[in-house]
């Protein structure tokens, strides 16, 4: 199976944008990716939170 060239924590910070009101297509302009594969994140990542290793790199 082909990796893909963003992680989850990557697409939840585009998926956070686009909740902030930026729009999709200039989101996807952005971060060189196709509505399509913006739609297919939200479908799939849409309601998902940083777990708490992951928010530890933040802090």
């Amino acid at each position: 199976m082909r990796k893909s060239r963003f992680t989850e924590l990557r697409i939840m910070a585009v998926l956070r944008q686009a909740e902030s009101g930026i729009g999709v297509p200039e989101l996807c302009r952005q971060h060189g990716i196709s509505t399509a594969s913006f739609y297919q994140w939200r479908s799939k990542y849409g309601g998902m939170d940083v777990g708490p290793r992951e928010r530890h790199r933040f802090e």
